[in-house]
């Protein structure tokens, strides 16, 4: 299978319960868990890491993981479906600052203030695992990989927001959704599913809110990417028909510096 080039352009707690289902979890015993634990572990290290993670939990579509302003107590892995963090901009509108699916973490911007600064909201019916975030600082003073670990996830999302930062500072609308696209398509494929056929759980207004474009500009995009043989478009079904078009858009911005 041909590899998809990187693209770099993009990326509460137990106490409060959504809607009352707790499942107990092991890591060990997931398939996602090379993307979201440390690999090379003891056993006994598993064992550990398996005690970190309390519970998972079930959230419908449309409900809130955590909220603006809630208190911080614990990071989520995803387990299943789909979720999009947001702020409420002053006219009171939704600002999309990001989408996550399974095998990602959520729940970092806590961290500084002991206190969420955004909305958390399922894109369907999803399940999370509930890790508390005094477990993860204790269990990191012990494992070392975990360390490295929760190092490198917030990193990540530092390069992911700087990343963002020029997809809104400097590209153009097509440059912006051609880098959404492959980003998707290259998170997707890590965990197994085909990088060229893709279903968007999020609305073409969420999609414009984060890649600061109105409604119309994105459909105007993506018919001009259907029309030029670039991709196919079924309502929320994508096809990435020519992966290197794509590519090409995104590499024409990189050029002009």
């Amino acid at each position: 299978m041909k590899e998809i080039p990187a693209v770099n352009l993009m990326p509460s707690n137990a106490a409060y319960p959504l809607d009352g289902h707790t499942i107990r979890v092991a890591c060990s015993n997931c398939n996602l868990r090379e993307l979201c634990m440390p690999l090379g572990l003891s056993p006994e290290e598993q064992a550990r890491i398996d005690d970190m993670v309390v519970n998972r939990r079930k959230i419908k579509r449309g409900a809130a993981l955590f909220r603006n302003g809630e208190a911080f107590h614990s990071l989520f892995a995803i387990r299943t479906g789909f979720f999009k963090t947001c702020v409420t901009a002053e006219d009171k509108r939704d600002q999309v600052t990001g989408f996550h699916m399974a095998g990602e973490i959520i729940g970092l911007d806590g961290i500084v203030n002991d206190r969420h600064t955004c909305d958390a909201v399922a894109l369907e019916d999803a399940e999370v695992c509930v890790m508390p975030f005094h477990r993860i600082s204790e269990f990191s003073r012990e494992i070392n990989a975990l360390q490295h670990h929760v190092h490198r996830i917030m990193s990540r999302e530092i390069v992911r927001e700087h990343g963002v930062m020029l997809l809104l500072g400097s590209m153009r609308a097509e440059e912006r959704l051609a880098a959404f696209l492959l980003n998707l398509a290259q998170r997707l494929h890590a965990r197994g599913f085909s990088p060229s056929e893709l279903v968007l759980r999020m609305t073409r207004e969420e999609i414009g809110s984060y890649l600061g474009l109105t409604l119309e500009t994105v459909s105007r995009t993506f018919s001009k990417f259907a029309e030029d043989g670039m991709v196919e478009v079924r309502q929320r079904h994508v096809r990435i028909l020519d992966m290197d078009a794509l590519t090409r858009i995104v590499n024409q911005q990189a050029c002009n510096y």
